[in-house]
């Protein structure tokens, strides 16, 4: 199995249309619900390493990857998962055009067997377009689990294609999976297509404009299909057609003059476009119901997924659910900071003792001081204490937040939100955005794509900086146990650390909401719009699966950025502070520099700089102040939090520093990765300047209202 890249929105589709750059290879596109295991089977088949997280709204680009079958080479291309292909959102957009204009040689359309009616609409709808599909009905043990049995020969004779049932995530049924695929593409298996029999005055007004529609489109696209889109009034279909084919529905007078006449007589009979779509849509669920009535979906239990609806109840109460959804956060960073301690000292402790080794290795090869205070004191130093403080937080928070996310439990969080944003005039799929955004700023943007309003889509991007990502999180949770858990007694420090961070995350969705309803009443006004969130089954975590994902995608990718980036940043102010202009250190010239406004919105000339020369990454913005400051004071080995505490303490810090540093870290301009995926997003360079402003504005007049009001009561 081989891996690609990644690529996003319709650029794939004009990819797969030149067909010449795939080299014979056979195009299978990948459609489905949200929620329904398409990114799992699309790893399991690829081996491409694609996040899978049990929440809806996930996938928003076109990711691709390959994988042989029987000498065979396949592009399996995982288009968005959409409910349906009516154009209704930019996920069902992309979708439709890459399953009419992408020339797939197989679509292969995932279903969940735990719900399977549902799950045939967009089934329906895909055959009307191609008869070239494989149903893959996936969860069948999920299905067993709750004693529903689906019948595949059946299904299969209903609808006139191959029917598959899979359970990717233990790769099951995939084999049968790819032969099926396989003769489809090859057509070895010629599909007979179940074709939805609608309303008689909707056949009959289809039958007037078919013979105009084909002889304007021929072969290329299925005539019946494009007919009920026109006169279904979806107007994107003329724009995809002329932009993928070539093809000027507009511009034929014979066609404009028969769909007028159709439109008249579906007029005349009471029929205008809001409700031919009701209808349409009506026959396509009743044919889903018929289907699965029909001896291919049998219940062994009457009552079918109570434990879901009994947690629901808990979880979604007006009453209950936002205190447990504080209460679970809570739990999480309590782990986190118990959890970090010992292993933090461990770390620190071998890699300090490397440490010495290295200055010993530099002495028997009689290398110059300088060189080795500048690789050693400078680089070396810098990746420990990265390594050493950063590491243990992460491998515990990271796999508990997957763990909640592979249960869907986070779809729930955006439930219990989406009120709230619906009052600050944003979407409610902005829930879902701001989730993405503590594990990656960058992926929360790219996540906003779900949202279909350009307004309220820009006012996610704008905002999600709010919420601290996982670059962010080693940082406060440093300064939380060492200054706000520092201010009572040991056996209290745990509890009052985990609240101050608990804290932190609720001031950073209090502002999200606050900047968004405020952007929404000024420079992006506007009326929020609706949306329909489908709540996923509970499923038992795969705990194996949580932590290779969680240590190796999460943990050790953000690790390996923050020592990619903390490598030259600790050389580069070694060098700053070795480097003397007028009798001081540029390091030193610029703190002081920067000294008079950093005071006054409580943080210090060096913490600014540090925050300042951070941009690349949060992750190194503690590593700087520390290099910083042992810079200009003595050489500390950093081996615990506690060694940290006493080089902060002695450069002045107090708990209204560590207060500032915590408000300043959680509101303040994205790192450089998530500003160049906002202008890529944007294709802006205002709003993506508005992204840095907005929150470091924020940032600064929060720290300078804390910092002034601290002085003037406690100082």
């Amino acid at each position: 199995m081989g891996l690609t890249n990644q690529s996003t929105g319709l650029g794939v589709i004009n990819h797969v249309i030149g067909r010449e750059s795939f080299n014979h290879e056979r195009v299978v596109a990948l459609a489905g619900n949200p929620n329904v295991g398409k990114s799992t089977v699309f790893n399991s088949l690829t081996g491409l390493n694609q996040h899978t997280g049990n929440w809806p709204g996930k996938t928003v680009a076109n990711a691709q990857g390959r994988y042989e079958y029987k000498g065979q080479s396949f592009i399996l291309v995982d288009i968005p998962g959409t409910y349906s292909l009516m154009s209704n959102s930019m996920e069902e957009e992309v979708a439709r055009d890459f399953v009419c204009f992408g020339k797939p040689d197989t679509t292969v359309i995932v279903t969940d067997a735990t719900c399977l009616e549902r799950n045939l609409n967009l089934v329906l709808q895909v055959l009307e377009i191609t008869p070239k599909v494989v149903v893959c009905v996936n969860l069948i043990d999920e299905a067993a689990r709750k004693k529903i049995s689906i019948n595949l020969s059946r299904l299969k004779t209903a609808l006139g294609v191959p029917v598959i049932g899979t359970n990717a995530r233990n790769s099951v049924g995939l084999n049968d999976l790819m032969k099926a695929v396989d003769d489809v593409a090859q057509n070895r298996n010629m599909t007979v297509p179940l074709r939805v029999t609608y309303d008689p005055v909707i056949e009959e007004s289809i039958r007037r404009i078919e013979p105009n529609v084909k002889k304007v489109v021929g072969d290329e696209i299925n005539s019946r299909w494009v007919s009920i889109k026109l006169l279904d009034g979806e107007i994107t279909i003329i724009r995809s057609l002329e932009k993928f084919l070539g093809i000027k529905l507009d511009e034929d007078q014979e066609l404009a003059e028969s769909l007028v006449r159709t439109k008249k007589y579906l007029s005349d009979q009471g029929i205008h476009e809001e409700k031919f779509r009701d209808l349409i849509v009506s026959s396509l669920v009743q044919k889903a119901e018929e289907i699965c009535q029909n001896g291919v979906v049998q219940f062994e239990k009457p009552k079918v997924n109570q434990f879901d609806r009994r947690m629901d109840r808990i979880l979604l109460s007006k009453i209950l659910g936002i205190p447990i959804m504080i209460g679970l956060l809570a739990l999480i960073f309590w782990l986190t900071i118990v959890g970090a301690n010992y292993p933090s000292q461990v770390i620190s402790s071998l890699l300090f003792g490397v440490e010495e080794k290295l200055t010993v290795f530099f002495a028997m090869v009689h290398a110059p001081g300088w060189l080795h205070d500048a690789l050693v004191l400078g680089v070396y130093r810098t990746l420990a204490w990265v390594v050493s403080v950063m590491l243990p937080p992460m491998a515990i928070f990271f796999p508990l937040f997957t763990l909640l996310e592979d249960s869907g439990y986070l779809p729930r969080i955006a439930f219990n939100l989406d009120g709230f944003f619906q009052r600050a005039c944003a979407h409610g799929k902005q829930a879902l955005t701001m989730c993405m955004g503590f594990g990656c700023d960058a992926a929360g943007i790219i996540g906003c794509r779900i949202i279909d309003s350009p307004r309220e889509r820009l006012i996610a991007i704008l905002t999600n900086n709010f919420v601290p990502c996982n670059g962010r999180f080693p940082t406060l949770i440093a300064i939380s146990s060492i200054f706000i858990g520092g201010l009572v007694a040991e056996p209290y420090r745990s509890l009052v650390s985990t609240l101050a961070m608990v804290g932190v995350i609720l001031l950073g969705v209090v502002m999200t909401l606050t900047i968004s309803r405020l952007i929404s009443k000024t420079i992006l006004k506007g009326v929020p719009s609706s949306f329909t969130l489908e709540l996923p089954p509970y499923r038992k975590p795969q705990l194996g699966r949580i932590l290779v994902r969680s240590l190796m995608d999460r943990t050790l990718f953000v690790l390996g950025r923050a020592v990619c980036v903390a490598a030259p940043a600790g050389l580069f102010i070694w060098c700053m502070a070795n480097i003397q202009l007028g009798g001081s250190s540029i390091l030193n010239q610029f703190a002081q520099f920067l000294q008079p406004f950093a005071a006054l919105i409580g943080l210090d000339g060096y913490i600014l700089m540090a925050f300042i020369l951070g941009l690349p990454a949060n992750e190194i913005v503690i590593p700087i102040m520390i290099m910083s400051y042992l810079s200009t004071g003595s050489m500390l080995e950093l081996s615990s939090l506690t060694e940290l505490r006493a080089l902060l303490i002695d450069h002045g810090w107090t708990w209204l520093t560590g207060v500032c540093v915590m408000l300043f870290s959680l509101m303040h301009y994205p790192c450089g990765t998530t500003l160049w995926t906002i202008k890529k997003e944007t294709k802006s360079w205002k709003w993506t300047l508005l992204a840095f402003m907005i929150p470091t504005v924020t940032g600064i007049l929060i720290c300078f209202i804390v910092a002034q009001a601290a002085r003037l009561l406690f100082f």
